[in-house]
């Protein structure tokens, strides 16, 4: 079966001399805060990978990343402001007290420990990823009412997380530029340029992690149940069990994004929960190319950078910008710019300018032939 979009040759090298030589140099020329917004967006690169995953490989459009991406800033923050506040009088975050809460929930203890943070940045995600999953593809819900319904959890978990005001502070949310870590400020910068280079490595690891995923046979079986589901299904393998597994695996990535993205930002809030962030999340994926791995990290790296630079000129224009790209991409590039790249584009470009390459008729390579016969 043909992945279709599969990025090979010069374009991957390319794109990865293009990625790799920006890493290793931007922290030499670009100033702390453009590193920081580099070091952000090269998260937000981490939950594109997740997204192309469930929906360039498996057809499976999630509006509701935002939850995963949410619980894993969460995690990190929550320990984070445990470390801090251990100094206290009560040795519980500070924001309690406005609330008169003396005690610390039950749900932050385990938070206390550094090696159960690291892991819960990706299990708890997973879990929650894997069981809203079982329940919908149980039922063989898929398609548009997937959507709908990845869509209306999200909303159901940013009422619910906005209305928490005594036990995860609602909407202020739990700042993390302030605390401390190592017994280093986490917002300050040499801090936020051991975060870049963190964050770097772990968008190198998580491409090789999600390629080595799609390139056997468990790749195979995500394209064929994105293509034809029923087909799968009657060759003996369970589809609902491998749409479970690559969604939990997509909201594990979005954790991780979520928890480096949070300690860049200074802040987790439930504003990561709203519509518009997930939606976001596709475009990225879908302006990079759906289904190249490589097109979402590039896809989320530039629209973002994009965005900050539009924004900072002309504040009100990157939601038109934004909506004409989508646009674009919808009725001129449906495989993305790297998909564009890989396929015929470039030679389609270059005919209509005048510049394509003429093909060999039958008898033009007959007459060359006889000449060349002819002058021997």
């Amino acid at each position: 079966m043909k992945k279709t979009f599969k990025i090979t040759g010069w374009v991957s090298w390319l794109v990865w001399v293009g990625i790799i030589a920006l890493i290793i140099a931007a922290p030499s020329f670009l100033p702390v805060f453009r590193l920081n917004l580099l070091g952000r967006y090269l998260s937000l690169a981490i939950a594109a990978l997740g997204v192309d995953l469930i929906w360039g490989f498996t057809g499976l459009l999630s509006l509701g990343q935002g939850i995963f991406f949410s619980l894993g800033g969460y995690c990190i923050a929550m320990f984070l402001q445990l470390n801090t506040s251990s100094d206290l009088p009560n040795r519980i975050p500070e924001f309690f007290s406005l609330y008169g809460i003396q005690s610390l929930p039950f749900f932050w203890e385990p938070f206390k420990s550094p090696l159960f943070t690291i892991f819960s940045i990706f299990i708890i995600p997973s879990l929650v990823a894997g069981f809203l999953g079982f329940l919908v593809f149980r039922n063989r819900i898929k398609g548009v009412y997937f959507s709908i319904l990845t869509q209306a959890a999200l909303l159901v978990f940013f009422n619910f997380f906005n209305g928490q005001q005594k036990l995860i502070n609602g909407t202020n949310g739990l700042k993390t530029d302030v605390t401390q870590l190592f017994g280093q400020i986490v917002g300050s910068d040499s801090m936020q340029r051991y975060f870049f280079w963190i964050t770097a490595i772990l968008v190198i690891l998580s491409w090789l992690f999600t390629r080595w995923l799609v390139r056997d046979r468990f790749g195979d079986i995500l394209i064929g149940i994105r293509d034809d589901e029923a087909r799968v299904r009657f060759t003996g393998y369970n589809p609902t069990l491998f749409k479970t597994i690559v969604f939990s695996i997509a909201g594990g990535l979005a954790g991780i994004s979520g928890a480096l993205y949070t300690v860049q930002s200074g802040i987790v809030s439930p504003q990561f929960m709203t519509v518009p962030f997930s939606i976001e999340m596709v475009i990225w994926v879908a302006v990079g190319g759906r289904g190249t791995l490589l097109g979402a990290i590039l896809g989320a790296v530039t629209i973002n950078y994009a965005k900050s630079l539009v924004s900072e000129a002309l504040p009100a224009s990157w939601m038109f910008i934004q909506g004409g790209m989508f646009i674009l991409v919808v009725t001129a590039l449906p495989e993305g710019v790297l998909g564009w790249l890989q396929g015929s584009g470039p030679r389609n470009l270059l005919s209509r300018l005048g510049i394509s390459r003429t093909l060999p008729t039958y008898p033009d390579l007959e007459a060359r032939e006889s000449k060349g016969v002819n002058s021997q």
